[in-house]
């Protein structure tokens, strides 16, 4: 081998003899220390969160060494899916009227409901949750949860309010100006239940 190499026989058995640079051994420990922390991390941390990490553990490294080290060893971050978390307010439907005004005083149940819908990170992707909220006591009334963001989403939580709460003529509907709540069938849900009132938000 050291004869294909081009390599003298004492010149390989000094090298493979000779201790391990302060500085190889440095780099072998602080490659530990990012592999675990990006373990820890679900593998989303790059160089720069990684640096801030060790720092602040008390090890002084710079980034660029870091980022040379995961470079090296193939570790990278993973890219973020980018998706659109919020509703389509660009659409035909006719928008009601703003009647709260930004004033979510409410001085009874079943007085003011809001509706909205966000999304939480699971190990198995991302989930819509469509919630109806009693701003009377700020508590979640109807609620629904899928994969993805549809109209019939947002009408399982308003049945399931309408269900539990019993609402009665009078009660006003708040919402945004998403194609979820202002499409004809979920406002129909709202006129066969005699919801008096429904609007949007600006």
């Amino acid at each position: 081998m050291y004869q294909i190499l081009d390599v003298s026989r004492s010149g390989y058995y000094a090298w493979i003899s000779r201790p391990e640079s302060h500085r190889k051994r440095s780099n072998r420990d602080l490659l530990e220390r990012i592999k675990n922390i990006h373990k820890v991390s679900r593998e989303t941390y790059g160089s720069p969160r990684v640096t801030k990490v060790l720092n602040n553990d008390g090890i002084k490294c710079g980034k660029n060494r870091v980022a040379k080290l995961m470079k090296e060893n193939n570790i990278a971050a993973k890219t973020k899916k980018k998706f659109n978390a919020t509703t389509d307010s660009k659409h035909s439907y006719p928008v009601a009227p703003n009647i709260l005004n930004q004033d979510f005083r409410a001085t009874k149940p079943n007085q003011i409901w809001v509706a909205d819908i966000t999304y939480i990170p699971t190990d198995e992707g991302w989930l819509y949750f469509a919630a109806i909220v009693d701003l009377f006591h700020r508590k979640v009334v109807g609620w629904a949860m899928d994969s993805t963001m549809t109209k019939q989403l947002c009408i399982d939580a308003l049945n399931q309010a309408i269900g539990r709460c019993r609402s009665s003529r009078g009660l006003i509907h708040h919402s945004d100006r998403g194609v979820q709540y202002t499409s004809n069938e979920y406002k129909n849900v709202l006129k066969t239940m005699a919801l008096h009132k429904y609007e949007s938000k600006g």
